[in-house]
């Protein structure tokens, strides 16, 4: 909510009273009765806020645990399959209302509730369960562990030497999150004031997920929770036993629905099909439309135009047709799909630094100095509304002591300079440290930058450590392995501060204690970092092709930061005949086409496709981004029909579709573990192949 600004109350001269001190009584009863109606926290004013202790509970971090587990499948098979994960902050609070309303409400029957649910324990268990789930994404499952492994490595380099891979482990992946995962927390808890109160930032995301669990919590907001959650069980239920279903038919390779010819097989050679995956469907509802029609259209472009010219150059471009390594048109597919990754994230680093910088030089222009971080200002404003007033106090009244903060970070950086090249030899100390000196400074720029835009630019800090800590190692050193490793660090590391952050900001706004906002994060990180590598080694044991360019879970974006790690190392010389100067078309190219997107007006801005999502497609094909189109267009449809009903249960009809589909994963996980295969193998071929046979 915030602060807002009152309109005159359109008293004119010519109308107005005579009997002053009247007409200003009036007016303040006026301002008085609207301020309450816009109020947020005057609805909850008669609620007790529990302390910061009392927010966190027992049966939140069950509920929390749970949900993780879920949630890590769920950005798991993401992860592993196209690499476009969805926020799942609003099925988070949603699915933590219902667990918790439900055990309530059981206890309440028996007589044994004590402790009533509040909006402030809903956000403790928000922030612990995307805690959790975000360390299988800054986990690099998708990205850049799983490309360390033997298995990535003889995919993009024939002969690749012992020191340049490092197959997964369970137990140095625990140990490896561990190390990194935390320091990021404490890298910007002195900041929390000043990026909350004095900047006053936004955080989008942050904030519509405390408008979420606010409206829960109100009478006419519980009831229509009920019926979202309603909703979100029973395509929960269609989605989990249509995965079930489809299971039967997949007895063999390329067998099953999800192998599905639907546009002809012309087509499904060139990756063109719809593979009926309840969770694209369900994705494509949540992403915005631009988002799905980007990735049609680099499908288009690559696998409809660009691929099948480039192959009728072979000879010519390049040897052979397809070795699986980068010196046939896989190095085109894999570096053209790079180039427009790191033109993308270049731009969008240069606009929100920019910001950044700007926003900075504002803030600090307006005050004398940085007001200090341990600062408690009980003086309340009379510019302030009720709610900013309430929300400030209670928002300084828990202080976390700098001292915690920056003497954690030291001795956690102290840990990792010695632990880190135990696991990694080819990561040396002072690698770490100079990670580690940089990570502060990125962190807040990420941090900072995301509330203003709600662009969080993880990615980019990761491939920016790939290749400076990779060249500084060198390839007769293992920089490649070094490489992946510093870029895993830096990850867990400004990923972590910008959660955070924006939690905070959650917490500010549903009144939730700063530090039983860092303790949830804190055991929902602990957590993940036991439950996202637990999740990853049951995929990777169960699935013998896992990382595999045409299997199941082709990971992509393994092979394209391993790709990203061997061009930083050695050079441009690996790369096929052309490739380079298609490279820098396309970094060029996505360049120009954000920077027409951020000029042009709003309305026509928005039918710009997004060069970052037309670059996945490149490697993958398009199967994916025609099952999230028809989410789209189911949405669209729905929107035209009755748009009040799509917008309440859209998401909820989305985060269904999701969760059965991703939950499925746990049990085919397990029967491929014990050799249960399904029976069946439904396949689909052409006449002339059944004439031959």
């Amino acid at each position: 909510m915030g602060r807002f600004d009152r309109a005159e109350s359109g008293h004119g001269s010519e109308n107005e009273p005579k009997d002053k001190g009247h007409a200003k009584k009036d007016t303040e009863e006026e301002e008085e009765e609207e301020d309450t109606m816009m109020s947020v926290e005057r609805v909850f004013e008669s609620k007790v806020v529990p302390s910061w202790r009392q927010q966190l509970t027992v049966r939140a971090f069950v509920v929390s645990f749970m949900l993780s587990v879920l949630f890590s499948f769920i950005v798991m098979k993401l992860n592993l399959t196209t690499g476009i994960i969805p926020s799942l902050n609003v099925s988070a609070g949603l699915l933590g209302f219902f667990f918790v309303k439900t055990w309530t409400k059981v206890f309440e029957k028996t007589g044994m509730l004590q402790v009533p649910f509040t909006r402030q324990e809903n956000t403790v268990i928000q922030t612990c369960v995307v805690a959790s789930s975000g360390i299988t994404f800054s986990g690099g499952f998708g990205s850049y562990l799983l490309g360390m492994s033997g298995r990535i490595a003889s995919q993009s380099e024939s002969n690749p030497g012992a020191n340049d891979y490092k197959d997964p482990s369970l137990g140095w992946i625990i140990g490896f999150l561990f190390i990194v995962s935390f320091v990021g927390l404490l890298s910007v808890v002195p900041l929390r004031k000043i990026m909350i109160i004095d900047f006053e930032l936004t955080y989008p995301s942050g904030t519509a997920t405390a408008h979420l669990i606010n409206s829960f919590h109100t009478p006419g907001g519980a009831k229509l929770a009920k019926k979202q959650v309603t909703t979100l069980g029973k395509f929960f239920s269609f989605s989990f036993f249509w995965a079930f279903f489809q299971w039967f038919y997949t007895a063999a390779e390329d067998c099953g629905f999800v192998n599905f010819p639907s546009l002809g097989l012309t087509a499904y050679e060139n990756k063109f099909y719809f593979d009926f995956s309840a969770t694209y469907v369900g994705v494509g509802m949540i992403c915005p439309y631009i988002i799905n029609i980007s990735l049609l259209l680099g499908g288009i472009l690559s696998w409809g135009l660009m691929w099948p010219l480039i192959e009728k150059r072979e000879g010519d471009w390049y040897a052979k047709p397809d070795p699986g390594d980068m010196h046939g048109i896989q190095g085109y597919k894999v570096f053209i799909s790079i180039a427009m990754i790191l033109g993308d994230g270049f731009y969008n680093f240069c606009k929100v630094f920019s910001r950044t910088l700007v926003g900075l030089f504002h803030q600090v222009r307006e005050r004398s100095s940085l007001p200090e971080v341990g600062s408690v200002s009980t003086t309340r404003s009379p510019l302030l509304s009720f709610d900013d007033q309430r929300r400030m106090s209670l928002f300084l009244k828990d202080q976390i002591p700098t001292s915690f903060a920056v003497g954690g970070y030291i001795v956690v950086a102290i840990i990792a300079m010695v632990s880190l090249p135990q696991i990694f030899p080819q990561l040396k100390w002072y690698h770490i440290a100079v990670i580690y000196l940089a990570a502060p400074v990125l962190a807040f720029c990420n941090a900072y930058g995301c509330g203003l835009t709600d662009s969080s630019l993880v990615s980019t800090y990761g491939k920016l450590a790939i290749f400076v800590i990779g060249a500084w190692a060198g390839a007769s050193h293992g920089g490649v392995l070094a490489g992946l490793a510093a870029c895993g660090v830096m990850m867990n590391i400004v990923s972590t501060a910008s959660d955070l952050t924006q939690d905070f900001k959650t917490g500010y706004l549903t009144l939730a204690s700063p530090r039983s906002m860092f303790v949830s994060q804190v055991i929902g990180t602990a957590m993940g970092c036991v439950v996202a590598p637990s999740v990853f080694w049951l995929f990777y044991k169960a699935f013998k092709d896992l990382g595999l360019k045409n299997s199941q879970y082709p990971a992509p974006y393994a092979s394209i930061y391993r790709s990203m790690a061997i061009l930083g190392v050695e050079g441009f010389s690996s790369l096929p005949k052309h490739c380079l100067t298609l490279c820098y078309g396309f970094f060029a190219a996505a360049i120009v086409i954000n920077a027409i997107r951020d000029l042009v007006p709003k309305k026509y801005s928005r039918l710009i496709p997004l060069p970052m999502a037309m670059a996945i497609p490149f490697y993958l094909g398009s199967y994916f981004a025609i099952d999230m189109c028809v989410g789209s267009l189911i949405l669209f449809v729905w929107e035209q029909i009755d748009k009040t009903k799509a917008d309440a249960f859209g998401p909820a009809v989305a985060s269904g579709l999701i969760c059965g589909d991703g939950i499925w994963t746990l049990p085919s996980s397990m029967l491929a573990l014990v050799g249960v295969k399904p029976p069946i193998c439904m396949k689909f071929l052409s006449r002339s192949e059944l004439t031959t046979s």
